[in-house]
C-alpha cells in the first residue's frame, strides 16, 4: 500500500483551521436566515452564496480541481458547527459533500464536466435503487424516481442509483444480484416533486422526491455502484483523503449533524435559564441544582461520544499514513464510534429538553428546533442501533456481512 507524506499528518488544533474558524463564525448568520430556510423548505440562495464563500463547498474535492481536500476530522467540525446554528444547514452540506465525493469516481471526462469549472453542489442519493436503465451507444436511458433529494434547490447536479436492464429483465453481477449503476444528472434536466417533503424537523432542507423519464445520460457520467469513497478506486486522486475507507465519511458525516444540533441544544438551554425564572418560583432556573447538574452532565456525555468518534477517525488516518492496512476492526468501530455519539447526543438533548420545563414544548422555542432536528437526524440508518451488533460481530472475528466491505 502507498506511503503518504503530503498530508499525512492531522492538524493538531482542528478549530484553529481557517475553515472551521469560517463555520463557528457563520452560526449567528444561520440564524438570521432559520425562518426563510424553513418556510421556503431550502437554503436560501443568498445563504449558499456564504456558504459558497466561505468553502464549506469545497471541502471534500481535490486541490488540482480547486477543492480544499480537507481531512475527516476537519470536514466533521465544519458540518458540527453548521448544524450547531441551523440543523438544515448542516445536513445539507454533510449529504452533499458525500455526493461530492461519489461524483469523484467518475470516467475523468464525467469529474471534469461537473467540477472542471470549479467544484459543484451535487445533490441527490447514494443508497442503491430508485431508477431504471438501458444501455444504448454512448452511455443509458434512464428512468427514475428518487427520494430524499437533500439539497436539490441550490445543487447544481443531482446523483442517483439505477438497476441496468436487459431486455426488460434486470443485469446481474457475477454472484446473482442486481447491477446498480450510479448516474450523475444535470439539476435542470430533473423534475423536482413538491409536497413530497412535510416532516416534523429539517423541513428547511428541501429533501424532496425527484424524477427523470427516458433521459439520456453519457457513459462518463455513469459509473459502478460501489462503496464511499471508492476503496482503492481513487488512484488517480491523491492524497490520503482519498485513501480513507467508506467508514470514515458515511455514519460519522450524520453523526457530525446530530452532535452539533445537540451541542445547539445545550447552549439554547444555557441560554433560556439565565433569563427564565420559573412560574411560582423565587429564583431563576440556572439556580436550581438540578439543571445545573442536567447542564453537566449532557456536557460530558456528548463530548464523550465526540471523543470517541474523533480518536477513532484519527486512529484510522494514521494507520493508512503509515501505509498499513485498515484492519476489519478498525471499519468496525468508525461505525461503532459514529452510533455511539449520535446516542449520546440524544441522551444529552432529551436533558436539556426536560430542563428546559414547558419552554421547551413551544413551536416557536429553540429547544424544541433542535429536538425535531435530531430526532429526523436519529432515525437515519447511518447511525441507526443496527450497527451495534454489526460491529459486535466483526469484534468477536464473526462475519460482519457486507456492510462494513
Amino acid at each position: 500500500m502507498d506511503t503518504f507524506s503530503d498530508d499525512s499528518w492531522l492538524p493538531a488544533d482542528i478549530d484553529a483551521q481557517p475553515l472551521v474558524q469560517a463555520a463557528a463564525a457563520l452560526r449567528p448568520v444561520l440564524r438570521e436566515y432559520k425562518d426563510q430556510t424553513e418556510d421556503g423548505q431550502r437554503l436560501p440562495p443568498a445563504l449558499v452564496a456564504r456558504l459558497r464563500e466561505v468553502g464549506v463547498y469545497r471541502m471534500v474535492i481535490p486541490r488540482s480541481l480547486g477543492g480544499l481536500q480537507v481531512d475527516p476530522l476537519t470536514y466533521l467540525r465544519v458540518v458540527e458547527y453548521l448544524s450547531e446554528g441551523h440543523g438544515s444547514v448542516g445536513w445539507n452540506v454533510c449529504n452533499n459533500s458525500i455526493a461530492q465525493l461519489v461524483s469523484l469516481g467518475l470516467p475523468s471526462d464525467g469529474v471534469a464536466e461537473i467540477h472542471g469549472n470549479g467544484p459543484s453542489i451535487v445533490a441527490g442519493t447514494a443508497v442503491q435503487g430508485g431508477g431504471q436503465g438501458v444501455e444504448v451507444p454512448g452511455g443509458y436511458r434512464i428512468t427514475g424516481h428518487w427520494t430524499f433529494g437533500t439539497g436539490c434547490q441550490e445543487a447544481d447536479w443531482m446523483l442517483g442509483s439505477f438497476q441496468v436492464l436487459d431486455n426488460g429483465k434486470p443485469r446481474t453481477r457475477e454472484d446473482g444480484a442486481p447491477l446498480f449503476w450510479r448516474c450523475v444528472v444535470r439539476r435542470s434536466d430533473v423534475t423536482v416533486l413538491p409536497g413530497t417533503w412535510e416532516v416534523e424537523g429539517l423541513r428547511g432542507t428541501g429533501s424532496f422526491d425527484w424524477t427523470v423519464t427516458d433521459l439520456f445520460v453519457p457513459s462518463h457520467r455513469t459509473c459502478p455502484h460501489m462503496g464511499v469513497p471508492l476503496d482503492n478506486q481513487w488512484g488517480h486522486w491523491p492524497g490520503l483523503t482519498y485513501a480513507l475507507p467508506t467508514q470514515c465519511w458515511v455514519g460519522p458525516h450524520h453523526s457530525a449533524v446530530i452532535t452539533g444540533i445537540a451541542r445547539g441544544g445545550i447552549e439554547a438551554l444555557i441560554a433560556l435559564a439565565t433569563d427564565k425564572k420559573p412560574r411560582g418560583r423565587s429564583f431563576m432556573l440556572r439556580d436550581n441544582p438540578q439543571v445545573q447538574e442536567a447542564v453537566g452532565r449532557a456536557d460530558a456525555i456528548l463530548n464523550a461520544g465526540r471523543g470517541y468518534r474523533s480518536s477513532t477517525i484519527a486512529e484510522i488516518w494514521n494507520t493508512i499514513g503509515r501505509g498499513e492496512n485498515c484492519t476489519l476492526e478498525q471499519r468496525a468501530r468508525a461505525r461503532l464510534a459514529s452510533t455511539y455519539a449520535a446516542d449520546s447526543a440524544r441522551q444529552a438533548m432529551d436533558m436539556m429538553f426536560r430542563a428546559g420545563g414547558s419552554t421547551s414544548f413551544k413551536s416557536d422555542s429553540r429547544l424544541a428546533e433542535c429536538w425535531r432536528d435530531l430526532q429526523v437526524v436519529g432515525q437515519t440508518s447511518t447511525i441507526a442501533p443496527e450497527w451495534y451488533p454489526i460491529a459486535g460481530r466483526a469484534l468477536m472475528g464473526m462475519d460482519a456481512g457486507p456492510r462494513l466491505r
